[in-house]
């Protein structure tokens, strides 16, 4: 049942980020976050983000706008830096408080707590449509770099926010997907190298094997999705996910994932 849950949404967020507002990590993360510690999660699917983002880059690369890159992506490193340095400091802080739920005790900690709020924030955000259709002039671009990197360094949660500022930089499709691509992957670079020692530290509760089907199986959907998902209507397909992000939302906040 794990490996099935986790490797088909791996699939099928991993072909819709070439049309979506939402990415592979905000699919991934509670899929991920049901069966381990909201910060392992967090790291794992920053790992699956990471590698099929290297692989779409070989897809893409040859439409990326570099200079869109250089305005959003370098403010997009110092915010992934800050997010990932917080997700580690709550990580380790202890539990807020406690209580009881049909005989099982059940801890609120600041991890979960912070990441729930995020899920229920972008979930909601999903299910209204003027939010969908918010966007920024490109002199945003640092900004929405630094916003971007953040999120996506605290939560795993980047896809949204840089959506909402590309969208208007005057970009093609392609050349859309692939910068968006390419400032993904220098947020990844940046959130791993701090991540490193939470992975190595919890290194034996992750499972390899499952972590690696999730590549792969992300790497099959960013196949379909750049060959075949460009004529797919995404509103049902959105209200559906943002309905997923909100039951998972709810489970972190309230302790009972």
């Amino acid at each position: 049942m794990t490996y099935l849950l986790i490797c088909s949404v791996a699939l099928l967020a991993s072909g819709l980020t070439f049309l979506s507002g939402f990415g592979l990590g905000t699919l991934l993360l509670p899929a991920f976050a049901v069966f381990f510690p909201v910060e392992s999660a967090v790291a794992l699917t920053a790992v699956v983000h990471f590698l099929n983002g290297v692989f779409k880059l070989v897809l893409v690369w040859r439409n990326i706008d570099w200079r869109i890159v250089a305005r959003f992506g370098l403010l997009a490193i110092v915010g992934a830096f800050l997010g990932a340095f917080l997700l580690l400091g709550l990580a380790d802080a202890g539990a807020l408080f406690g209580y009881s739920l049909f005989g099982r005790s059940i801890d609120i900690v600041p991890a979960k707590l912070m990441v729930g709020v995020l899920l229920l924030f972008f979930s909601c955000a999903e299910l209204l449509p003027a939010f969908r259709e918010v966007s920024f002039p490109p002199r945003y671009l640092p900004l929405g770099g630094l916003l971007s990197g953040f999120f996506g360094g605290l939560a795993g949660m980047q896809g949204a926010l840089r959506s909402a500022f590309l969208v208007k930089s005057g970009l093609s499709k392609e050349s859309y997907v692939a910068t968006g691509s390419a400032i993904a992957f220098l947020i990844d670079v940046s959130r791993l190298s701090v991540y490193a020692r939470l992975i190595f530290e919890r290194h034996a509760e992750f499972d390899y094997a499952l972590l690696s089907a999730a590549v792969l199986a992300a790497f099959l959907g960013a196949t379909l999705g750049n060959q075949y998902l460009k004529k797919i209507t995404m509103g049902a397909i959105q209200a559906i996910v943002a309905g997923f992000l909100f039951l998972v939302a709810l489970g972190l906040i309230s302790g009972v994932l």
